[in-house]
């Protein structure tokens, strides 16, 4: 008992010096975030066909389509293109986070991070 108490004391006054960022000009790798975002940024453009700055659900599809194959040839598996087009479907509305019926930039970002629904 005494042990863990002194383990635990030891462990709160240690806990800011390890909590402190490390010295040093070491080179950061990019967020996973970050990669997404400048992702986006590139792509973007491609898939909004009218140039309105939102892709709606057939220029979201299409995107998550693209996406969903190369997912399918990496890893060897299949969908029938009913279930692709029902997995896109889930996509765009998982996505369309303030139900505007399109999907902006921002909301894509936190849909392909992870962070949206």
């Amino acid at each position: 008992m005494i042990r863990a108490c002194l383990l635990m004391t030891a462990f709160f006054f240690s806990a800011p010096a390890l909590a402190q960022a490390p010295q040093g000009n070491a080179a950061q790798p990019a967020a996973p975030g970050d990669a997404v975002s400048s992702i986006v940024d590139t792509e973007f453009p491609a898939y909004d066909q009218n140039h309105d700055g939102q892709l709606d659900k057939a220029e979201f599809s299409r995107w998550m389509v693209a996406l969903k194959d190369q997912e399918m040839k990496a890893t060897g598996s299949s969908l029938a293109p009913a279930e692709v087009t029902a997995w896109a479907d889930g996509a765009f509305v998982t996505a369309d986070v303030d139900k505007s019926a399109t999907v902006s930039k921002p909301e894509l970002i936190a849909y392909l991070s992870g962070g949206a629904g």
